[in-house]
């Protein structure tokens, strides 16, 4: 009997049948604990895991604390949280205190049937100069972070592609970056664990995909795979925060701050992006295996009125695509403008049918929904207002993947490759999907 060996296209899947994950820190505001949004998540039906994130981690250890239940190892004053006492904040390198934490979490999860699907973000890792300080401090956290992996039940740790400044990181290539991740990786090995390494666009070596896949190639190493994201890659190659048009605007584009300074028509350079886009999704969609994606974070761009200023900001020293990311990433179609379908489909391309987890940063927030956890998980996931989980979060993500006809590219795969949206469609189809939106998410998506 023949076996068929078709690969896969972007085609022919049902997103609904996509395991769904939300980011713990996409959903609530400082005064929300972890097991509040936990019981959102779960509660709102949809999700089947969780991005664990160190910040929420740390959080959720320090109401451990408040409550008695855990005491930080610099705790010299006998605290019992609310029984009376000054309550002394848990340090970001109190290990066994934060793996204490883990396991409060990893029960949380267990209850409300959510897998952690991975603790994140690693960051500013790789790069650092042999035998400095901060090359050993980067290896003391990460051991630091093994233990909480352990502890909560996790298998995979994020890393980001390092944003420390190039003065700090100077002379190094990519074979040094992936020389790290390597020792990094076998490190990991022995207890199972996995690196999804992820390209930032504002990030100091390694702002693309075709970036952090070259690292991961040179690595060699089975237990490094990527994480993918639609806005790091459609936000870095299409978009641009320091423009009116909300788009790169210029030929000899570079890495974050570092544009060419080639002015062109904007029409003519609207048909040179577009070119550029769409060969990179079909160099991703033919050239990375499947099962070196471990999960493909979702999430869109609100085009910056005003622009923001073209160079890192005075205080932080985060540059406009850093700060763009931190607080201007909306659910999909709820007001972004990013062409996050097309860099979906492109994955989807290649094989890849496992995690879509929803990583978002939206500074209104607050405005949008306050305390209704359960509103914007709904909102993530598409639970319609009848009751039936799931059921718009497939029409979304259908609408993410796309089903188009006519015009078709040929990849050498034999897959076809789908007509991409024009920017005019693309902001077409946006507003179709707000206008869907359930009134009681009060614009959210």
């Amino acid at each position: 009997m023949a076996t068929n060996t078709t690969k896969p296209t972007p085609l022919d899947v049902d997103p609904s049948s996509l395991p769904l994950s939300l980011a713990t820190c996409s959903i609530g505001l400082p005064r929300h604990t972890l097991h509040q949004k936990l019981e959102a998540i779960s509660q709102a039906g949809g999700f089947k895991g969780i991005e664990l994130s160190f910040p929420d981690l740390l959080s959720h250890a320090n109401e451990l604390v408040r409550l008695g239940q855990i005491k930080p190892q610099n705790d010299n004053n006998n605290n019992n949280g609310d029984q009376g006492g000054s309550v002394v904040a848990v340090a970001e390198d109190d290990w066994p205190t934060l793996r204490e934490a883990a396991k409060s979490a990893a029960h949380l999860c267990a209850t409300h049937n959510l897998k952690i699907l991975v603790l994140q973000p690693f960051t500013n890792f790789e790069g650092w100069a042999p035998s400095s300080p901060e090359r050993e401090a980067v290896f003391a956290r990460a051991e630091g972070w093994m233990g909480i992996m352990e502890a909560a039940g996790c298998d995979m740790l994020q890393v980001g592609s390092t944003d420390s400044p190039l003065g700090s990181t100077s002379g190094v290539d990519k074979s040094n970056l992936a020389a790290d991740l390597a020792e990094l990786a076998d490190l990991l090995n022995p207890k199972g664990f996995r690196i999804a390494y992820e390209n930032w666009c504002w990030a100091t070596h390694a702002p693309g995909w075709k970036d952090v896949w070259e690292i991961v190639r040179l690595a060699g190493r089975d237990n490094i795979g990527l994480c993918l994201d639609t806005f790091q890659s459609a936000g870095g190659e299409w978009g641009d925060p320091t423009t009116e048009s909300g788009r790169l605007e210029q030929r000899g584009r570079g890495s974050e701050g570092n544009k060419g300074d080639l002015d062109l028509d904007l029409d003519e350079d609207e048909d040179t992006l577009q070119a550029s886009w769409q060969s990179s999704l079909r160099e991703l969609a033919t050239t990375v295996p499947a099962d070196k994606i471990y999960f493909l974070q979702i999430s869109d761009a609100y085009r910056m009125q005003p622009p923001l200023a073209p160079r890192a900001d005075d205080t932080g020293g985060l540059r406009p695509r850093g700060r763009w990311s931190h607080d201007y990433r909306p659910l999909p179609y709820d007001g972004g403008y990013l062409p996050i379908a097309d860099f979906t489909r492109a994955v989807l391309g290649t094989g890849f049918r496992g995690w879509l987890s929803v990583e978002v940063f939206d500074g209104q927030f607050e405005t949008k929904y306050g305390d209704d956890l359960k509103g914007v998980v709904r909102s993530s996931q598409g639970t319609e207002g009848s009751g039936q989980p799931g059921s718009m979060q497939a029409q979304r993500l259908q609408r993410i993947r796309g089903n188009y006809q006519g015009e078709t590219r040929a990849l050498p795969s034999g897959q076809d490759w789908p007509r991409s949206h024009s920017a005019v469609e693309e902001r077409v189809d946006v507003v179709g999907a707000r206008a869907s939106i359930p009134k009681e998410t009060s614009g959210g998506s």
